[in-house]
């Protein structure tokens, strides 16, 4: 892209809570870091962030701007409100060229740039999405305890969720054709008193953020007052893709392989957050993006003259 120098120490793509995490390790160890940030967070459909402790119940967007703030307060750390659009290796780091066409450069590289979801297609399922159909009862089951709960078969790890989803409340197992439970774990499912549909859902129903029923291809309506989905996630870029990251294959979909320090198969570049790691929440993406930063900055004390690599 014909950078020849480094603008910043390190460039973090993504601006939510690993992204975040990140910067501020940098920023405390008074690193020159850019923050790019497209201002797309994941839980943007979530009403309320659970399991950050002292933050519990607070709202995703109130947390990112409390982040953001305080970060700023940094002399060191700049951001950028924009799209990371592609990114090579250059002689001292790696270069990106943003959407507004204008090019950075960093000797070290965080990506945090997050995932999407790809949730079934049906009818009401994205109206009520992040509010009441939901992906980790860890995040939200809580606040819809005892009333009566549903899982939405989209693969394997369905089975995994009906079996898990009773913790909360009364559970309906819905198999949507996509999965037929052998008898050991009907088993199960009948110790866990989970309710097995083989009927499949052909839209949800509920005014508004609350679902309240679900219609059957048989014409039946269930009531059920919170859906647990496990989507499909897809990489919201592929600027992984483009620096040669290696992937592995997780039960959701695809991510960044990462070590326990955080580094991809790139040397200099390193990942943190749902675009990392088979399992998600907002407390795992914090203590992942923190470990990214560290490592960042260890690998560019690593260059110095002098100093021998661990």
């Amino acid at each position: 892209m014909g950078v020849e120098g480094s603008d910043y120490e390190v460039v973090v793509v993504g601006g939510s809570f690993a992204g975040l995490s990140a910067a501020l390790m940098l920023a405390r160890a008074r690193k020159r870091v850019l923050l790019i940030d497209a201002g797309r967070p994941r839980n943007r459909f979530a009403a309320h962030s659970h399991g950050v402790m002292g933050h519990d119940g607070k709202a995703p967007e109130e947390l990112i701007a409390e982040a953001l703030a305080q970060l700023m307060g940094y002399p060191s750390v700049s951001l950028k409100q924009a799209t990371a659009t592609a990114a090579e290796r250059t002689a001292l780091g790696f270069a990106l060229r943003l959407n507004s066409g204008e090019r950075v450069s960093g000797r070290k590289l965080v990506l945090a740039t997050g995932v999407r979801d790809v949730p079934p297609d049906l009818p009401g399922l994205r109206e009520h999405w992040g509010r009441s159909v939901l992906h980790c009862p860890y995040c939200h089951g809580f606040e819809y305890a005892g009333r009566p709960l549903g899982v939405l078969a989209t693969g394997d790890i369905s089975l995994h969720q009906a079996l898990l989803i009773p913790e909360w409340g009364p559970t309906t197992y819905f198999t949507q054709e996509l999965t037929d439970p052998d008898e050991a774990a009907r088993r199960q499912l009948q110790a866990l008193g989970v309710r097995i549909e083989p009927v499949p859902v052909i839209a949800l129903q509920g005014e508004g953020a609350a679902l309240s029923a679900v219609l059957l291809a048989d014409d039946r309506t269930l009531p059920i007052d919170a859906m647990f989905v496990a989507p499909r996630i897809e990489l919201t870029c592929d600027l992984p893709l483009q620096l040669g990251c290696e992937l592995a294959d997780g039960p959701l979909g695809p991510y960044l392989k990462v070590d326990e320090l955080r580094r991809t198969s790139v040397p200099g570049v390193f990942a943190a957050g749902d675009s990392a790691a088979p399992m998600h929440s907002a407390a795992m993406a914090l203590a992942a993006g923190a470990m990214a930063g560290l490592s960042a900055h260890r690998a560019l004390l690593e260059e110095r003259p002098g100093m021998l690599a661990a």
